[in-house]
Order: structure tokens, then sequence, then C-alpha cells
């Protein structure tokens, strides 16, 4: 049974940080090509950042460069987003996507919060 779970969402003041995990299982994730996307209330979800299976390449929407960064362990399954200098237009439910070819996967998201 395939499963993304993310987990490190919550509240955080402007500035702040937080480091968001999502854990896969039931596929084979050292072969699949990882992104992070998030929908805040009213809006299309939207690409954050992106991370090739060997996790040499990464890209990341203008609105998050500088601030997040977006790594893996194939190790442990898992992917990271580490977000920094936050600011209340991050506010959203982050998603984790694995995707190869056809075959694409979804997370059931975490909620981030920015707000004093």
């Amino acid at each position: 049974q395939v499963q993304l779970v993310e987990s490190g969402g919550g509240l955080v003041q402007p500035g702040g940080s937080l480091r968001l995990s999502c854990v896969a299982s039931g596929f084979t994730f050292g072969f699949y090509a990882m992104d992070w996307y998030r929908q805040a209330p009213g809006k299309e979800r939207e690409l954050v950042a992106g991370i090739i299976s060997t996790g040499t390449s990464t890209n990341y929407a203008d609105s998050v460069k500088g601030r997040f960064t977006i790594s893996r362990d194939n190790a442990k399954n898992t992917m990271y987003l580490q977000m920094n200098s936050l600011k209340p237009e991050d506010t959203a439910v982050y998603y984790c996507r694995a995707a190869l070819g056809e075959d694409t996967y979804w997370g059931q998201g975490t909620q981030v919060t920015v707000s004093s």
C-alpha cells in the first residue's frame, strides 16, 4: 500500500522556521522525483519545490527561492522541506508528491500557518 505521510507543520511567527518531512512507503522511493506543493484557501495548488530521484538537482518557485530548501534521504525514504524566513503568504496546506512517468502519489497534507 502506497503511503506518503507529511509532518512538521504548525503555527509559526513571521520570520520563523519550520521543517517539513514526508515519509514514503509502498513503492521504490529512490526511483521517484519528489515535489512539495501547497494550497492556500481559495487558491489553486502550486508547486513549491522539486527534487529529482538522485537528489542532485532541485528547483524552486520564485516566491520561495533563497528561503526554502528541499532535500531527500533515499536510505530513509524521506523528503524534507526546510522553510526559513517564513511570511504570512506562506500559509497553506503543504503536500508532498511522488512522480515517475504516469505514476503519481500524493500525501494528505500538513497545515502551515504563519501569523503573529
